[in-house]
């Protein structure tokens, strides 16, 4: 095992689930609250308030590489990184995602759920589907003795069957005590190959899956990454603890059957 994977106990894997719940939380909120015509500082700035004042917790992302923001809002081609702003508003043919991360007692979890407005059109609502589809293939790989590779591998086949490619620039990463832990958690790659999976690990799956090519460039702000040639992508993304017999959603919203 990579020497720096940190094993959670069951001390720590119950405090990751707690933050995990809060989390599942913040996106029912979010469920009335993200609508067209609403801007997406506006959506940053609930968020703050509502893990702040409402859950107790604190958003792990402000302040963090400089970041003075509590999410991520990810339009249309924007892979991932978008910034909020009192300018952006949402269009009724909109894809967003909203990426969130919520620290509670000194553990952190991250989650990012994609918003289809009313007038999206029904290639984007695929592209949607068809990325929730290949994050939980992914997650189903999760048990002791798997390997790393057995997740990028059923994400892969999912997302290309279905005509569109993976972004290899960005991954799923280990998670606790600090936002980004080893291992990184690619969603392509091998059957069978990589770290082999323990009980007491952590850590995030969240692919990002493009209706074209996997190519990605990033904006002159540094932050905003999107599509190379304009497509439209999508991501979603749940927490993850690997447990004795399999694994456990810690971000897990009610909305969402396993």
């Amino acid at each position: 095992m990579h020497p720096s994977v940190t094993i959670k106990n069951e001390a720590e894997q119950a405090l990751m689930a707690e933050s995990g719940r809060l989390l599942a939380q913040v996106f029912a909120m979010l469920d009335d609250f993200v609508k067209p015509g609403v801007s997406t500082m506006a959506i940053n700035n609930r968020v703050d308030d509502f893990i702040v004042n409402e859950l107790h917790a604190r958003p792990a992302s402000k302040g963090q590489y400089g970041y003075q923001f509590v999410l991520n809002c990810s339009i249309n081609e924007v892979v991932c990184h978008g910034i909020p702003s009192d300018h952006q508003l949402l269009k009724s043919s909109d894809i967003i995602n909203l990426d969130i991360t919520l620290e509670k007692d000194g553990f952190i979890t991250d989650s990012s759920k994609m918003y289809v407005m009313p007038d999206a059109p029904l290639p984007a609502r695929r592209l949607v589907n068809t990325t929730q589809e290949a994050m939980w293939a992914g997650i189903a790989q999760v048990k002791p003795g798997a390997k790393l590779g057995d997740i990028g591998a059923a994400i892969q086949k999912v997302a290309e069957k279905a005509g569109y490619s993976v972004v290899r620039e960005y991954c799923g990463h280990g998670i606790g005590r600090e936002m980004h832990e080893e291992p990184n958690v690619l969603h392509y790659g091998t059957a069978g190959t990589g770290l082999t999976l323990k009980a007491g690990m952590t850590f995030t799956i969240e692919p990002m899956i493009n209706q074209g090519t996997y190519k990605t460039k990033t904006k002159k702000d540094g932050w905003t990454v999107v599509t190379r040639d304009k497509k439209l992508s999508a991501q979603c993304e749940h927490t993850i603890l690997v447990t004795n017999t399999g694994y456990q959603v810690l971000t897990l919203r009610e909305e969402e059957t396993q």
